[in-house]
Order: structure tokens, then C-alpha cells, then sequence
């Protein structure tokens, strides 16, 4: 069974970067990642929508190292098959992609399993399935990813955070400025893109969302 469930994963929710080249600026995975582990990033995930996978690889192996160095969660994004191949601590799926139930087969009990709900009765088969934990969104608007449909709210976010008993995380539009209320709303962290990949300084953007984070658990009483 992966080292990663339990109270242990909760931890490592609290600030989840995930990876972005159009937001990133040029610069690349491993400069944004060893920044944002710096600052205060509890897990990465990589996030390759186009490219070679080659190059996929290449970029996977270096963060795995960067994370397995840090002790941070590394997951790979919708594709199981190059999750295995890195070794990485988890996968992340949507409702597009290979279903959960299906992905727990593939990778058996080595990994953590994440999926994005977009309906609390998907949420619920979800952790039926085998997930592990649930990301949620978009919470606000967000322009960084385009299929990521209309902002969902807090509300939506509690309902899901309240009828689950596995972790869940909010993504989309979340800044340091909104973050602590997406924890007040039930989530034991908080996925970002732009706050962190797209900052002119990856570890201090890093750093105040941690420290935004943390104060709302602290607040909350976990």
C-alpha cells in the first residue's frame, strides 16, 4: 500500500503546484518546481497536455527526483501509463480520462489515486472506486485551463468536502487571497497553476500561499 494515505496525504495537500509551460513563461519544469518545494510546496504535479513524450520522460525523471529528494508528493496528470513509467507517487484523472476504478487496477495499491468530480454523485462513485482524494473545481474563474468549465463555488465545494470522507482539495482561480476560504469551506488544501508557475518570484508566491493555508487549518482546528 502507498506510504502516502491517511494523514500523510492530507499533509501533503496543503499546497499543490501543478505544472504549466504556457503559464510558466519559458522557464522550466525543474526551475519552477525546485522554487515552489522551496517556498513551501507539499506535492507537484506534472501536467503535459502536448509534446513529445520523450520529452515527457525526461521532464517526469527530473521532477520524480526533485520530489522523492524533498519528500514531496509527486503525481502525474491523466496519463497512467506515464505515471507507471516514472514511478510516481500518484495519478490524477478526470472524467474524460481512464476511470478511477479502472486506474486502482492498473496501479494497484503503489499509488494514490486522484480524480476531479464535477457532480457530487461522480465524487461519491469516485471514492467508492478507490480513490484516494478528490480536486475541485474551478472553485473561481480561471483562464488557465479552458475545459475546465464554469466556476463551481465554495458551496459545491462544501457539499462535496461534506459528503466524502477522503481528502479534498479546490483548484481554479485560487490566490492567496482567496485560499483560506476554500479551506474554510471543507478543503484540506488548495491546486494552483498561475499563483505559483506564473509568479515573477515562484518561492515567495510559494511561501504566502503556504503560510495562507496553514493559517486556515491552524484555524479550523486541524
Amino acid at each position: 500500500m502507498s506510504g502516502w494515505r491517511g494523514w500523510r496525504l492530507r499533509e501533503a495537500l496543503r499546497l499543490y503546484v501543478v505544472t504549466d509551460r504556457a503559464t510558466a513563461r519559458g522557464r522550466p519544469e525543474s526551475e519552477i518546481v525546485r522554487a515552489a518545494i522551496a517556498g513551501g510546496a507539499t506535492a507537484i504535479q506534472l501536467r503535459w497536455k502536448t509534446g513529445p513524450l520523450g520529452e515527457a520522460l525526461r521532464v517526469g525523471r527530473e521532477l520524480r527526483a526533485l520530489c522523492r529528494d524533498a519528500g514531496v508528493l509527486f503525481v502525474v496528470n491523466d496519463r497512467v501509463d506515464l505515471a507507471l513509467v516514472l514511478g510516481a507517487d500518484g495519478v490524477h484523472v478526470g472524467v474524460s480520462d481512464l476511470p478511477v476504478a479502472e486506474t486502482r487496477r492498473l496501479v494497484g495499491e503503489s499509488m494514490v489515486v486522484g480524480f476531479s468530480p464535477e457532480t457530487l454523485e461522480q465524487a461519491r462513485e469516485a471514492e467508492a472506486a478507490g480513490a484516494d482524494y478528490l480536486g475541485v473545481g474551478p472553485v473561481y474563474p480561471t483562464a488557465t485551463k479552458p475545459d475546465a468549465g464554469p466556476a463551481v463555488g465554495l458551496e459545491h465545494l462544501a457539499r462535496i468536502a461534506g459528503a466524502v470522507r477522503i481528502p479534498v482539495v479546490g483548484i481554479g482561480g485560487i490566490t492567496a487571497d482567496n485560499a483560506a476560504a476554500v479551506i474554510r469551506a471543507g478543503a484540506v488544501g488548495v491546486a494552483v497553476i498561475s499563483a505559483v508557475v506564473g509568479a515573477d518570484d515562484v518561492q515567495a508566491a510559494a511561501v504566502r500561499l503556504r503560510q495562507v493555508v496553514d493559517a486556515a487549518l491552524a484555524e479550523r482546528g486541524r
